[in-house]
């Protein structure tokens, strides 16, 4: 049955409670009198939506209110939440004066240029699977992003929001994937070689001149992708047939020209005259557009720096090829000869390096310079092959260095050299994008007497432990039925004699062997270097960690140990104690000793990235152990309450997605009201006093790892 349509006054009472301010020009009984006369759904979806932006802005919410009924009719309710979605973002991003410009733009909406939204292919879908198969097609490497239009500066591949030309679904993806393929292209065959600014300057129209260049260019593209896609060169002619209109007969032979597997974008240029003076010029969907200015300023940022790199690696190379020689009475020798060949092979590029004609194998940073270098060039200059003297150039300004995670306040820096990860939003029921900024830090080692005091008081319970840990390291398995083993498995014996008598075929599978058991385990220790933990509860974390490892080295499973903190979403830190790799020696045992007290728990960031390290390990079972004294919590921040739980639990169910067990340790005596709802009513163990910890542990890693 219909719900009856909400009264205006059932609207106001919502509509005050969410945008309650002090302004006066939220006009709340004009919105709700223009909701009323729509159908129960349509109210209910346009109020969702408004308390969903609320929480983000207010004003962006009442610009959604106000025009949301006009649009509703002509527009895809998908399409009008991805709008919502995206206005939210560009606010995360940049503000409210931008985020009320792309509210303003959807009123200039026309159903019938935008009739196939509803099956639109939407940025935030295509981009995992595009931004994979960007990353396996050969050249520089290129970053996936969403912008107003489609276009590549040669470093990112840029996609605008939505890509909706065909009434299919299936068909938009392949549209997507076919412009990416043919910026890719202009990248990997020479396109942006061309100075297009200056090429602009040759003729007295330079729009008209561009968009002939861009024309032909895609023409010699799509023949590149033929040659190395053509599976998916065949779907782009498919596409073409049902979007563009045939090729105009003037352009015929340029398409023949352009379609030489030898033709460059020399020859593009050479064309150019001819095809400036015809009047038609054909333009096809998946094209995109060209950028001269971000394509130029972009070039300019990359090729000086990418000369000293590559000069300063080829001076690298050349001293280990030396010092691998054996020393000679002779005087300095001249310097070597290098050559580099570039050679494609199934459509990848790859270099080979010889020193005084003998081959020599690049590293992967190396060959990803040549590359780049190359594609920007269309060949290695020789100048580039001329080793970097010593003191030449200053590595620090070469290279990028990592920024000090203490200067995030001093004003140096704000995100640079950090990692960005999404937050869940309670209230409007999506993720910020990139909206916490983490950096990793190293604990600074303290070498004290902490970990000598640590194993003398705990010196039984160390013993204890070692036997338990050293159990469950010879824990054996008795596998039944087996072709061959130690003794008799009896019930398999019966039910083979069973199937003889009823004149079945007989088993051979009637015996039984223990088996080892062998440990495939990775677990990763998140430790909650917040300001509550100073004093008895931060002594008692490191004094467990140092009966955790001491009992883990019996084991042989592989385990880091991290710790974290922060201060708003700005300064999101995690601190590095002992990674995967790291062997427990004096400097993990003094990094533990060091482990102190610092700002708030803001836990969502660092259990994502906790979930992206133990992804990254090669483990049958991975756990990820949470050490907590309290609810995640920040410094004057929406993170506090509500919001925090959501973001953390939200943060849980993405690292259980993906096969991790998460499992948290906790001291607070109130856990009990929000930790089932975080971690799941058996993921959780409450400690009473402090001093149990240490013990505790210890047997919670032998229950949750067997």
């Amino acid at each position: 049955m219909a719900l009856t349509p909400l009264t205006a006054t059932e609207m106001e009472a919502s509509l005050h409670v969410w945008l309650d301010t002090e302004f006066t020009f939220f006009k709340v009984e004009e919105l709700a009198a223009e909701l009323q006369p729509l159908a129960r759904d349509e109210q209910d979806f346009i109020l969702g939506w408004i308390r969903r932006i609320a929480s983000t802005h207010i004003t962006l919410a009442w610009q959604f209110g106000r025009r949301a009924p006009a649009l509703l009719p002509r527009m895809e309710r998908r399409l009008l939440e991805a709008w919502a979605v995206h206005t939210c973002d560009v606010f995360d991003r940049t503000g409210l004066q931008t985020a009320l410009r792309v509210m303003e733009e959807v009123d200039s909406f026309d159903a019938q240029q935008h009739r196939n939204d509803a099956a639109g292919a939407l940025f935030d879908e295509i981009a995992p699977v595009l931004g994979n198969f960007v990353c396996g097609l050969s050249g520089r490497r290129l970053k996936l992003e969403q912008g107003d239009a489609a276009w590549t500066d040669g470093e990112r591949i840029v996609l605008p929001p939505l890509i909706a030309a065909l009434p299919d679904e299936s068909d938009n993806f392949q549209l997507a994937k076919v412009t990416v393929a043919l910026l890719w292209a202009q990248t990997r065959f020479g396109t942006l070689r061309i100075d297009f600014v200056e090429l602009g300057r040759r003729y007295d129209d330079p729009d008209r001149a561009l968009a002939r260049v861009h024309a032909l260019e895609t023409l010699r593209l799509s023949a590149c992708i033929a040659r190395e896609l053509p599976g998916l060169h065949r779907e782009m002619l498919r596409l073409r047939q049902q979007l563009d209109t045939p090729l105009p007969a003037d352009w015929q032979a340029f398409a023949v020209t352009l379609a030489h597997p030898d033709a460059t974008e020399s020859d593009s240029l050479a064309l150019l005259a001819q095809a400036y003076a015809l009047d038609t010029c054909p333009c096809w969907k998946d094209q995109g557009c060209l950028r001269p200015e971000a394509v130029a300023t972009t070039r300019a940022a990359r090729i000086d720096k990418e000369k000293a790199r590559l000069r300063i690696k080829l001076a690298e190379l050349l001293e280990e090829h030396a010092a691998g020689k054996p020393d000679s009475p002779q005087e300095r020798p001249p310097p070597p000869d290098i050559d580099v060949a570039p050679r494609e092979q199934n459509g990848a590029l790859d270099f080979e390096i010889t020193l005084d004609g003998a081959p020599l194998a690049p590293p992967d940073d190396v060959k990803q310079l040549l590359t780049s270098v190359y594609l920007d060039f269309g060949e290695i200059p020789p100048e580039y092959l001329s080793p970097a003297g010593e003191g030449e150039y200053d590595p620090k300004k070469v290279f990028d260095q990592p920024e000090d995670p203490d200067a995030v306040w001093h004003g140096t820096y704000h995100e640079k050299g950090a990692e960005l990860y999404p937050e869940w939003d309670l209230g409007r029921q999506h993720y910020r994008k990139n909206w916490c900024v983490m950096r990793e830090k190293g604990v600074t080692p303290v070498y004290d007497d902490f970990v000598r005091d640590t194993l003398a008081k705990h010196q039984g319970v160390i013993k204890h432990l070692r036997k338990k840990f050293e159990v469950m390291r010879d824990e054996n398995r008795l596998d039944r039925r087996q072709t061959q083993g130690d003794e008799i498995d009896l019930d398999a014996l019966v039910e083979a004699l069973a199937d003889a008598q009823d004149g079945r075929e007989m088993s051979d599978r009637l015996f039984q062997q223990m088996h080892r058991a062998e440990r495939n385990i990775a677990v990763a220790f998140l430790v909650d270097m917040s300001g509550s933990t100073k004093g008895w509860i931060n002594e008692a974390e490191r004094e467990a960690l140092i009966l955790l490892c001491e009992a883990l080295e019996l084991l042989g499973d592989r385990y880091a140990i991290y710790g974290f903190s922060g201060t708003t979403r700005k300064r999101c830190e995690l601190f590095r104690i002992k990674t995967f790799d790291d062997i427990y020696d004096d400097e993990v045992r003094a990094r533990i000793s060091g482990i102190r007290p610092q700002e708030y728990t803001r836990m969502g960031f660092a259990l994502r990235h906790m979930t992206k390290l133990l992804n990254g390990v090669e483990a049958k079972t991975r756990v990820l152990v949470t050490l907590s004294d309290g609810r995640p919590d920040d410094y004057f921040d929406v993170y506090r309450g509500e919001y925090g739980v959501e973001d953390t639990r939200m943060a849980l169910l993405e690292a259980s997605r993906t096969g991790i067990h998460p499992f948290c340790i906790t001291l607070d005596r109130d856990a009990r009201d929000y930790l089932p709802h975080m971690y799941g009513a058996a993921r959780y163990i409450i400690l009473d006093d402090v001093r149990q910890l240490p013990v505790k542990v210890t047997d919670i890693y032998r229950r949750i790892t067997t």
